[in-house]
């Protein structure tokens, strides 16, 4: 009989990670990333994620900020390019992912959605969900290898004064 149980995926990272000058996406997550080992995910696991940091800005250019599951091609639950408000000093954001695995193996799928908390101000935000359509609450992943869980993002416009952070990250495993 195997035992289940709720348990943090490590490592723990207690530095903030703090990105600028870029406009494509990528990953902005701290160092060491967390690592779901291969074969670990089963049918019926769970997977928790959390993300929280904040942004700074010159203008108003756009952010895009997503949660992935080994490269940032493979988006679990993402924003559309959100517009932020000019002058933005670390307006924090949030965000909170429940995935449940319906299959396994190198085309295994999971389902899950959560919701982004993007700061409007520096003590206010707006609420959306992620991913934005039905289509994308369905992701193929490859169960069968290690994989990093990051958090991605993408400026609209490059400037050394638009900085995205990461002050933590953490990965639940529910099975």
């Amino acid at each position: 009989m195997r035992q289940y149980w709720v348990a943090p995926v490590g490592p723990f990272n207690t530095a903030d990670s703090s990105f600028s000058t870029f406009t494509t996406l990528q990953s902005v997550s701290q160092a060491p990333g967390i690592i779901l080992p291969a074969n670990l995910l089963e049918v019926g696991s769970e997977v928790r994620i959390v993300a929280m940091g904040e942004f700074s800005t010159t203008g108003t250019p756009t952010l895009q900020l997503g949660l992935y599951y080994g490269t940032t091609a493979t988006a679990l639950a993402a924003n559309a390019a959100t517009t932020t408000g000019s002058g933005a000093a670390s307006w924090p954001w949030r965000m909170e992912y429940d995935g449940v695995v319906r299959s396994v193996g190198t085309s295994g799928t999971i389902n899950g959605q959560g919701v982004l908390f993007f700061g409007t101000s520096l003590t206010a935000w707006t609420v959306s969900p992620i991913p934005l359509t039905l289509a994308a609450r369905t992701v193929t992943i490859d169960t069968t290898t290690a994989k990093e869980i990051q958090v991605g993002a993408a400026w609209g416009t490059s400037s050394a004064s638009n900085i995205v952070k990461v002050n933590d990250l953490s990965v639940t495993l529910i099975s």
